[in-house]
């Protein structure tokens, strides 16, 4: 058996994978959180109940409507985002003139009681959801073998990533958006619909949360704390990045899943913290974070 550093070649690409797959979506999760602050000024702590609901839309969708993954894909997040902005129209549009902290507190707030809830309905427990069949089965690369589900959730985490940037920062919709951020006023001056469009960009930004718990369904099984599992990793993975920058969740959410695996092969008592470290690290230096600005 070949050797990288002293450490077999399988358990390495091995760990890269689950890093890479970690990665996927630590960055789904933190660029819908990247733009619902960015372009909304929102802490929104609701995100890791956001991303459990996706997968419990999956599960329901599977056994209580017949529909399989391929379809929860679609219509899961436009069910949670729908009910994003269901929350956006009646509670957060009180808070935005408030300081920060009130948006937080209750966005806290509703993710324990959404926790709660479907902790008490269907216990702590996970429950299974299947693989589809065309994404079944793996091929073997010969240093490694690779499940066909797992290249397909890096590949689709990449895509979505990828075009949201693009939208946001090359289009004249992106750029309607950021102008709104920055002077609203105008904005609605030239005769665009302000509120509507703060409303459509959190539910944008939560349908990535639920469309990351559909992938994450196949892989981690449907539970109610899932998301509380995964929110404050996501929320490091955020201010690495920059608060606010789609970019550096984008990049920082992958490449922080990377040195997470890695550090599970050459120092595993270290793979719990090492995010947090490096979080401590970026904010004596750049305290913005990586691609972030000091306003």
């Amino acid at each position: 058996m070949t050797e990288i550093f002293g450490v077999p070649t399988q358990a390495l690409f091995g760990q890269l994978l689950i890093g890479l797959i970690n990665g996927s979506f630590y960055a789904l999760l933190s660029l819908g959180l990247a733009v619902i602050f960015g372009l909304l000024n929102i802490i929104n702590f609701t995100h890791g109940a956001q991303y459990m609901l996706g997968a419990f839309c999956a599960y329901f969708l599977l056994n209580k409507a017949g529909l399989g993954y391929w379809w929860s894909l679609a219509i899961a997040p436009l069910v949670v985002g729908a009910v994003g902005v269901l929350i956006e129209r009646t509670m957060l549009k009180r808070l935005y003139r408030l300081d920060h902290l009130y948006g937080l507190l209750l966005t806290f707030g509703l993710a324990l009681i959404l926790q709660g809830l479907f902790q008490f309905g269907f216990g702590a427990s996970g429950l299974p959801y299947p693989i589809p069949a065309e994404l079944s089965g793996g091929r073997n690369l010969g240093f490694m073998f690779l499940p066909n589900y797992r290249a397909w959730v890096i590949v689709a985490s990449l895509a979505v990533c990828l075009a949201t940037w693009f939208v946001i920062e090359k289009t004249k919709l992106g750029s309607y958006l950021r102008a709104a951020t920055e002077n609203p006023q105008l904005v609605q001056a030239f005769g665009i619909n302000v509120p509507r469009m703060i409303m459509l960009t959190y539910g944008f930004g939560v349908g990535l949360a639920a469309l990351a718990g559909v992938m994450a369904a196949p892989i981690y099984q449907v539970s109610p704390r899932m998301g509380a599992d995964l929110i404050i990793v996501v929320f490091a993975v955020v201010v690495i990045g920059g608060m606010g920058s789609i970019l550096g969740s984008i990049v920082t959410g992958f490449g922080l899943g990377i040195v997470e695996g890695l550090t599970k092969v050459f120092y595993p008592e270290a793979s719990n913290t090492v995010i947090f470290i490096i979080m401590a690290i970026v904010l004596m230096i750049k305290p913005a974070g990586l691609f972030g600005s000091q306003k």
